[in-house]
């Protein structure tokens, strides 16, 4: 996500290294690189003007801050302006106390509306607002059938008529069953086009003035760039929206959508999309965004995550586990596959500040090795799993692991040698001892091609202490998780 906006904006910061301060010659070549950065990620391009010229004026008219260096005091700058640009803060979604609240999802086709519409309600659900979904995509074939099978999958029910009712009337029907059964919010899924005609704005302004929603939001696809934006001010000018919500953003490397619409459109962005998964959808939050656009990392966004799958119970018999010694392989897969319920590997290392400089080909090493892992965790009997002791002990044990596995009996070895000095380490921490910290499973390079069973050299259920960090520079892998 945005990885090439980030790489071209850490070239402008470079500009300003090694200068005593921020002046009108030395900035240019730093306010250059920024807007050919924007107009590379596709951004609009008044959008682009106005932003230089702010960020112009508020680098010039700086206070110089003791012990900050211009290219810190200039990317704060930037970082305050892409806020601004982005809307400044979360516009939660609208709820009517005492009244079913009804949300009109709207936009054009291929942009994973219906999607959208599923995954929004998955998240009304986590706030413990009821839901109910109808269908009155009558046009597109198989359109009903899809939002059927993604509210069984979230366990959402879905009102619906068939496709040869009026879209109007299955709206108008939807919104009375959920205000007859008292749900706390109605999505009504609406059919999408091609392209923007006058059939379809006049049928969306139909239902929306039959059912007179709450909320009216726009789904428009990210990877369009600056056409997101022209999009939403469309919708916005005939049919008049609330909101929008920006898909596909996982596979944008530009960012041209996310710092276009708010601007362009005068409409917020509620609600992006990172990912297929219907869990996959999140609040938009400007000051977030612009952290990730950075190369910052998202620190509040990764905390969130983890709370959803994370029982604080579980967490607190986990850590006394580590620290005593008693962690074994089955608590290690429980916490792989709490990683992996979290979103994908290279998703959630781009949230950790300093991160972002992990590669692709790294991120892909080391969701191999994870994979290398469970799988010789899989092989392994309930015993085994339970107490590797047995396993550094019995070469006939780890042979049949391997063979089960498909991998060599060496791969087995390293990975219990691995595990047998982490549990060594976490208890000597347990004591309030901090030696110093081995890579796990990869020696000095985690993510080595070469390294059967590298690549993961976090601590399961903990995060390794600080004091030790600055030893482990050379070193180039995950971190600690």
């Amino acid at each position: 996500m945005f990885d090439a906006l980030s790489d071209r904006l850490e070239s402008a910061w470079k500009k300003l290294r090694g200068q005593d301060k921020i002046s009108q010659s030395n900035i240019q070549d730093a306010l250059r690189e920024v807007r050919r950065a924007l107009l590379e990620a596709d951004v609009n391009l008044q959008v682009v003007k106005d932003f230089i010229t702010e960020v112009e004026t508020k680098a010039q008219g700086a206070e110089v801050i003791s012990g900050v260096r211009p290219d810190q005091q200039f990317i704060k700058i930037v970082y305050d302006e892409l806020v601004q640009v982005m809307g400044e803060e979360n516009i939660p979604l609208a709820e009517v106390e005492g009244k079913t609240t009804v949300v009109l999802m709207a936009g054009l086709q291929g942009t994973g509306k219906t999607t959208a519409t599923a995954k929004l309600a998955l998240h009304l659900r986590k706030l413990n607002r009821s839901c109910l979904l109808v269908a009155t995509d009558v046009y597109r074939p198989a359109a009903i059938d899809q939002l059927l099978t993604l509210g069984k999958q979230i366990d959402v029910p879905v009102f619906e008529l068939g496709s040869d009712a009026d879209p109007v009337e299955i709206a108008r029907q939807g919104v009375e069953r959920a205000r007859a059964e008292g749900i706390n919010t109605v999505i009504v899924d609406t059919a999408g086009r091609l392209q923007i005609d006058q059939e379809m704005m006049g049928e969306l302004a139909r239902i929306k003035s039959t059912i007179e929603p709450d909320e009216t939001l726009l789904v428009v696809d990210s990877m369009t760039g600056q056409e997101a934006a022209n999009l939403t001010r469309t919708f916005h000018d005939q049919i008049g929206i609330t909101g929008a919500i920006l898909t596909k953003l996982d596979g944008d490397s530009r960012g041209g959508a996310a710092l276009s619409v708010r601007q362009i459109s005068g409409a917020p962005i509620k609600f992006v999309g990172v990912g297929e998964k219907v869990e996959a959808l999140q609040p938009f939050y400007p000051e977030r965004m612009a952290s990730r656009i950075l190369g910052m990392g998202d620190v509040l966004t990764l905390v969130e995550k983890a709370q959803e799958e994370i029982d604080l119970a579980d967490a607190e018999q986990m850590q006394a586990k580590i620290l005593s010694a008693k962690f074994d392989f089955t608590d290690f897969l429980k916490q792989m596959r709490l990683l992996k319920n979290m979103g994908s590997l290279g998703g959630i290392m781009k949230m950790i500040p300093g991160m972002n400089k992990l590669s692709d080909d790294q991120l892909k090493q080391g969701e191999t090795q994870l994979k290398r892992c469970e799988a010789m965790i899989n092989s392994m009997t309930k015993q085994e799993r339970h107490d590797p002791d047995l396993l550094s002990s019995s070469p006939s044990r780890r042979r049949r692991i391997a063979a089960g596995a498909g991998y060599r009996e060496a791969d087995v070895s390293k990975l219990v040698a691995d595990f047998q000095k982490m549990r060594s380490l976490m208890q000597q921490m347990g004591q309030g001892n901090f030696p110093g910290m081995p890579g796990m499973f990869g020696g000095g390079n985690p993510l080595a091609a070469n390294s059967p069973s590298a690549g993961w050299r976090g601590y399961p259920g903990g995060a390794a202490p600080a004091k030790k960090k600055k030893k482990e520079k050379k070193k180039k892998g995950f971190g600690t998780l």
